[in-house]
Formats: structure tokens, sequence, C-alpha cells
């Protein structure tokens, strides 16, 4: 990939990066009988767990960056393994919350501690997780990630 990344536009690089680390989490949580997405979910859940929150599948959905519907698929198939709690909101019927059983924050213990060793693997060539490189990496893609895309924009410029 080195020399292919040198004429790659920053677009696809984040594409291939994205598609690696989902491989790689896939792979790795799988014998903890989870996906990449499931894991995402229920380590999100672990740490608004820890911080005293008690998230709705809308705020879950909007913290992971990921389609309410598909948050509502993944948290319904997680209630049936047992490992997530889906109850009405008591200050709105239409909301569900959602939080970890005592199983789902075991297998999450355990999912982080696996992932947070591919982090290790993957930040390795920056120095590692806490290394300056890696820290202005993360800020990097915070930056990124905090930037407004609009795909319309360019196609209603140009009509």
């Amino acid at each position: 990939m080195s020399s292919a990344a040198e004429s790659a536009t920053a677009g696809f690089l984040v594409w291939r990066l994205s598609m690696k680390w989902r491989v790689a989490v896939d792979r790795a949580v799988a014998p903890l009988g989870l996906t990449h997405a499931q894991y995402a979910l229920m380590a999100s859940l672990y740490g608004m767990w820890r911080s005293g929150l008690r998230p709705s599948q809308r705020r879950l959905a909007d913290h992971t960056g990921l389609e309410p519907l598909y948050v509502s698929k993944l948290a319904r198939a997680l209630e049936a393994a047992g490992l997530v709690a889906r109850t009405r909101d008591p200050n709105d019927p239409r909301a569900m919350q959602l939080s970890l059983t005592e199983q789902g924050r075991d297998v999450t213990r355990r999912a982080i501690k696996v992932v947070q060793g591919l982090l290790d693997q993957l930040l390795e060539p920056l120095g590692g997780q806490d290394s300056p490189r890696a820290r202005r990496f993360t800020r990097e893609l915070t930056a990124l990630l905090d930037a407004p895309l609009d795909p319309h924009t360019d196609d209603e410029e140009q009509s």
C-alpha cells in the first residue's frame, strides 16, 4: 500500500484505514460473539454508563454516527442475546433507553481489552497511543469529524 499511498487522495486513505480497522475489529471480537458495529454500540454504552448516563437509542445513534434504524436493529439483536436491556424512557414514552446487562458489561470489558490491543498495533508506527504523533493524529481526526459535510452543496451550486 505504501507506494500507492503516495498518489492516493486523503479520502481514499481514510476509506482504506476505516476498512482495515473494521475488518480487524470484526475478526478480534468475533470470538466474543460480536460484530464491529455491535462492539461500537456496546463500548459506547459502557462509556456512557460509566459517566452515569442511560442514553436513548437516538442519543446513542448520534454518539456513534450510526443510523438510528441500525442502532434499533443492533439493540434488538443484543437484547435477544442478553447483552442489552431496552426500556421505555419515562420522560418520553416514544423513546427507548438502552443499558448493558451484567453479562453485557462483562463481554464489553473483554472486548475493549481486545480492541485496545489492536489500537496499540495500529498506532505503533506513530510511536504508540501516548506518543505526541498519535495525540496529534487524534486531534486531526477529530477536526475532520467535526467538519460539516453536505453532499448536495456542490450539485446545487453547479446547476
